[in-house]
Formats: structure tokens, C-alpha cells, sequence
């Protein structure tokens, strides 16, 4: 019987945090989410959420509601007078992930921009299948324009995984429906291909936290219909025309499924005149901007990221 990958020490991970955090993957990753299902995936975030040491402390967090459905929306800001606003949206398959799971990230995000950042919590698969949680990305960022921006701030839209996807759909349709469009995109580890068949999906879908069928069964939810999943409204690397979008910052992971199709995003935009800051962080895996905590070097790449996130807004507001 053959020795397979996942059974091997994780080899070019960035450091033993994350080595060890692979390693207990390996060793006994649990039920898968198919197995588990939407509600008891849920309940263990939450649970993980409790666990980790609460953010850092901002001058304000207040929650609120936003747009034509009230979506609930968590603003976090480090100084009376922000630079910038940013609208975030939390990754989590379409399917789990809220205004807790990403509250530590977005502490950070606005200390260190000195952004106004607004958290918004949209519809999940698979109770809100497809276009629902785009909807509520770009009613969110037409609040934001309409009522958070001051005085000329720049406004961005932000996203980490499937909440970099839906930042990716929003600019896209923004643009198509005449605006508002944000100054800036900042796209980290997202989806862009929900036909799933880039090599990363086989190469790093075993074994390094996310896996291939994890990312399956979250498709499946927010998009049941094979059929649709190529089209341009749920996978934005297809769209026929990616010109006239906001200056990108896209970054990827090394040891990640999505790896592949964050590179080809970055590239097609690239390719179509858009100003893109691109970077595959070396020694990472998927989720990193949640594991400052467990990982120095994830911490460290958020710092970096949020540090792209700076200067985007400074470039903006120039």
C-alpha cells in the first residue's frame, strides 16, 4: 500500500504554526461539511469563533442595517475622520461565515488603514441560493456610496474567499449597471471559477484545510444547477469583457485549492487594462487573514495585505 500525500508531513509550509495546523488536519479533519451539513458547520464556527482572543479594541463598532432588505452591517472605525470606506464581505462557501467570524479581521483591517470598514452580513446558500448574496453585495456597496462615503473618501469592496468572488461579481455588475463603482477591489484567496477544474482544486483539494469536496458541496449550494456554473453571473473569470473595473488587489495562497483561479483572475484583469497588485503569498494556505492568532506568518501577510488596502485608498483619495 502507497504512502499518499496526506499522509506525509506538510512539507513548504511558511511556519510550525501553520505545520501544526496541517498536520491536525491530516490526522483527524472530522466529518467532512457534506457530512455535517449547513446548520452543524455553522455551529462549530461559532463555536471556534468563542474560542479565539477578541480583536483588537477600535474607537467604535456599531451595528446597523443597509440597503432595500436592511441587510445587518457591523461598522468598525479606528479615528473620528476615516481615510476611506471599505466594504466587507466575510468569505465562507456562501454558506457560513457572519459579522462574529470575520469581527477580529475587520478590527484589524481598520486600524491598520485608518478605513471606515462596514461588515456586511448577506444572504447565505443554501436557504439564498444565486444571485441573492450578489444582490447584497452591490445594494451594500450603494449604501455605502450613498451614505457612508464623505467629503470624497475613496470607497473599496473587499472580500476574503467566496466573499472575494462576490466582491469580484459586484464590481462587475456595478460597472455594467452604471455605478456606483468602488475605487479599488481587493480580492484575497478568492473564487472566480465555480466549475472547479483548475489544477490547484487536484493538487491542493487534500489535505491542506480546505479541501476539493468542501469547495463542491459549497457550489452546489449557492449554485445547484451544473449548467449555470460557468456563466459570467456566478463565475466572474468567464466574463466576456473585464475592462473598466477598479484597480484590483488580488492575492492567493500557495498550498490552496483556489490558488489557480485567484492567479488566472488577477491575470485577465491585467490583461484588460486594469490596474492589478498581485501576489501568491508563498508558504500559505487557504484562510490565512483569519489565522493571525495560530500562524506569525499569516499575521504577518495580513499586515501586508491590509498594507496594500493603505495605499489602494491613498492612491484613490490622491
Amino acid at each position: 500500500m502507497g504512502i499518499t500525500e496526506q499522509q506525509l508531513p506538510p512539507a513548504g509550509l511558511a511556519d510550525a504554526g501553520l505545520t501544526a495546523f496541517v498536520e491536525a488536519v491530516r490526522r483527524d479533519a472530522g466529518p467532512t461539511v457534506r457530512e455535517a451539513g449547513a446548520d452543524a458547520v455553522r455551529e462549530a464556527q461559532r463555536l471556534r469563533v468563542r474560542s479565539r482572543p477578541v480583536g483588537p479594541a477600535v474607537a467604535e463598532v456599531r451595528d446597523t442595517v443597509a440597503g432595500r432588505r436592511g441587510l445587518p452591517v457591523r461598522l468598525y472605525r479606528s479615528a473620528p475622520d476615516p481615510r476611506g470606506v471599505v466594504v466587507f464581505l466575510h468569505g465562507g462557501m456562501w454558506t457560513i461565515g457572519d459579522l462574529d467570524s470575520h469581527d477580529r479581521l475587520c478590527r484589524r483591517l481598520a486600524l491598520a488603514t485608518g478605513a471606515a470598514v462596514a461588515a456586511v452580513d448577506y444572504r447565505r446558500a443554501p436557504e439564498h441560493p444565486a444571485p441573492a448574496a450578489v444582490d447584497d453585495a452591490v445594494d451594500a456597496v450603494r449604501w455605502a456610496a450613498a451614505g457612508l462615503v464623505r467629503g470624497g473618501e475613496p470607497l473599496i469592496v473587499m472580500g476574503d474567499s467566496a466573499g472575494g468572488h462576490l466582491a469580484a461579481l459586484a464590481c462587475l455588475r456595478l460597472r455594467d449597471e452604471g455605478g456606483p463603482l468602488p475605487q479599488g477591489q481587493v480580492l484575497a484567496y478568492p473564487n472566480t471559477d465555480l466549475t472547479l477544474s483548475h489544477p490547484s482544486v487536484r493538487e491542493k483539494g487534500t489535505g491542506w484545510g480546505l479541501s476539493a469536496d468542501d469547495l463542491a458541496w459549497g457550489v452546489e449550494g449557492w449554485v445547484p444547477d451544473p449548467a449555470l456554473r460557468a456563466d459570467p453571473s456566478v463565475s466572474p473569470l468567464h466574463a466576456a469583457d473585464h475592462s473598466g473595473l477598479p484597480p484590483a488587489v488580488v492575492v492567493t495562497a500557495e498550498h490552496d485549492p483556489l490558488r489557480d483561479e485567484g492567479d488566472a483572475y488577477a491575470r485577465v484583469l491585467a490583461a484588460a487594462g486594469v490596474p492589478v497588485v498581485h501576489r501568491r503569498e508563498p508558504g500559505l494556505v487557504h484562510g490565512f487573514l483569519t489565522m493571525d492568532t495560530l500562524s506569525p506568518a499569516a499575521a504577518a501577510r495580513g499586515d501586508r495585505l491590509f498594507a496594500d488596502v493603505a495605499e489602494l485608498i491613498a492612491g484613490a483619495g490622491a
